[in-house]
């Protein structure tokens, strides 16, 4: 499990961080599973474009550059769509739908990916 922080605002996003680092797991992503918490999220690395398709909720999505920099942010993603390639990004963070919002997450922020303390 990780922790995901906003750098630029200096407070933590979620606490349950999930990584798909592997091909399986990046494939997968989200595909089976039923809703996400407000903590829980999953960072698909080398991913810069998704699709909803067989899945039964709605996402928000976090694309993010080499550096961790915010360079678009598309949501309420309902099931059955295509986010087409985000230029410049390379990996994206799924959430749930109205996260976004909540967080108050801006392009251009910078954010930080590090592990819970026990």
């Amino acid at each position: 499990m990780a922790l995901l922080k906003n750098r630029t605002q200096e407070k933590t996003l979620l606490t349950d961080l999930h990584i798909a680092d592997r091909m399986w797991s990046r494939m997968k992503g989200l595909l089976g599973t039923s809703q996400l918490g407000p903590e829980q999220g999953l960072w698909i690395h080398r991913c810069n474009s998704i699709h909803t398709f067989f899945m039964s909720y709605a996402i928000d999505c976090v694309f993010v550059d080499d550096q961790m920099k915010v360079k678009a942010l598309v949501k309420d993603v309902r099931p059955g769509r295509l986010v087409l390639p985000i230029w410049g990004a390379k990996s994206v963070i799924e959430v749930q739908s109205g996260w976004i919002e909540q967080k108050m997450i801006s392009v251009g922020d910078t954010l930080d990916v590090g592990t819970a303390s026990t």
